[in-house]
């Protein structure tokens, strides 16, 4: 009995602690923000930023994701992706050290996002074809070309076609080191995972992309049902982009030309500020002129969508060239937010320990994207 009371004295002063060290770090970033905004300013900003990121942003990257979903559905249901597969399957073990069926899972995350990889991870057809360690390693490998459609349309639809491409290239660098490099640290810590994934069903057919009806009707049914998958992950990316890109346009962009008034897209240009004392990094790095821009790479770690909401005001404010946008397209589409996916799909894998190993080998991934797609960027421009 006395034990139990000690046990819970522990953890209610530990949960107590927990909530004092939040108390004051919320009220510290906030009472900063509003000692400098003024407290109305400030909330007004909040509010009047989330509003106008929701109409201006969100309705048109969910219309985007409508559309890139409908045309993900076509491509799988009339075998475009099953071809796209077969041509890619000689590259996966060259590059990725993965057997060529894994080129499935990065089509499909392409066409979707990064939780996509762990529904045919678990399918027992698809992962018997897999080592532990290669099944493992493709949370990076997956999740290195989450929404890279959307982002890849929403930056075409900017103006920077060639750019994205360029970036787009970048985050395949950015996949292979990320890849191999998880591979290598799993595989030092646990070398027993260097075997092959049983399946406990002993199937081995091949992943079946059979459809049947007519043609009409199948195209009917995959656009509808595309667009349906598209609704829902225009509506998942909500959060992001209100709540990050929020907060991080405050971080980022300064007081109006009248001060501070309750604008949206008014802020205390922190992320500037702390940036510029080493902007000569990001400038050789990425080639960034203005330490504004760190603030997308940043954002992407968490959620790519909400990296995305920063780009129209970067536009506006004369910011943006064909470099950043490689760069952005590049870090963007390799990180796509694995900060907050890369726990949860190794966990359903059954392989929460090796998150910290996964995390690092994407976060050196992610840099060496932007690094590649700068200086490809800057090669190119030459000719």
């Amino acid at each position: 009995m006395k034990l139990n009371l000690f046990k819970n004295m522990k953890f209610t002063t530990k949960r107590s602690i927990e909530a004092l060290i939040f108390l004051l770090l919320f009220l510290g970033i906030f009472g900063g923000i509003g000692s400098v905004m003024g407290v109305p300013n400030m909330l007004n900003t909040i509010m009047n930023t989330s509003y106008s990121l929701l109409l201006e942003t969100v309705f048109y990257l969910m219309g985007i994701t409508v559309l890139s979903g409908a045309l993900g559905k076509l491509l799988v249901e009339f075998g475009v992706v099953r071809l796209l597969e077969n041509i890619l399957r000689p590259l996966m073990k060259p590059l990725y050290n993965l057997p060529g069926v894994a080129a499935l899972g990065a089509v499909i995350t392409f066409l979707s996002d990064n939780p996509a990889i762990i529904g045919l991870a678990k399918d027992k057809n698809f992962s018997s074809y897999f080592k532990k360690y290669q099944l493992v390693s493709l949370t990076n490998f997956g999740t290195a070309f989450g929404m890279g459609l959307v982002l890849i349309v929403f930056m075409i639809g900017r103006g920077y076609a060639a750019p994205a491409m360029v970036g787009l290239f970048g985050a395949v660098v950015g996949s292979v080191v990320s890849t191999r490099m998880m591979q290598r640290l799993v595989l030092k810590k646990h070398p027993e995972l260097d075997a092959p994934v049983s399946n406990m069903d002993g199937d081995s057919q091949k992943i079946s992309f059979k459809s049947e009806g007519g043609i009409f009707l199948r195209a009917l049914n995959a656009i509808l049902d595309g667009g349906k998958t598209g609704v829902e992950l225009g509506l998942a990316i909500i959060p992001g982009v209100l709540v990050i890109s929020t907060a991080v346009m405050m971080l980022t962009f300064g007081p109006g030309e009248g001060g501070y008034t309750g604008e949206a897209y008014q802020g205390v240009a922190f992320l500037p500020y702390l940036a510029d004392k080493i902007n000569f990094v990001f400038d050789w790095l990425f080639g960034f002129k203005s330490p504004e821009l760190v603030a997308f790479p940043m954002t992407a770690l968490g959620a790519v969508g909400a990296a995305m909401g920063l780009v129209p005001k970067f536009q506006e404010a004369g910011l943006l060239d064909g470099n950043a946008i490689a760069v952005f397209t590049a870090m963007g589409m390799c990180w796509s937010g694995y900060l907050s996916t890369h726990t949860a799909m190794l966990d359903s894998l059954g392989y929460r320990n090796l998150t910290s190993k996964a995390i690092l080998s994407h976060t050196v991934g992610g840099l060496v994207a932007g690094v590649f797609a700068h200086w490809a960027f800057v090669l190119i421009s030459l000719f």
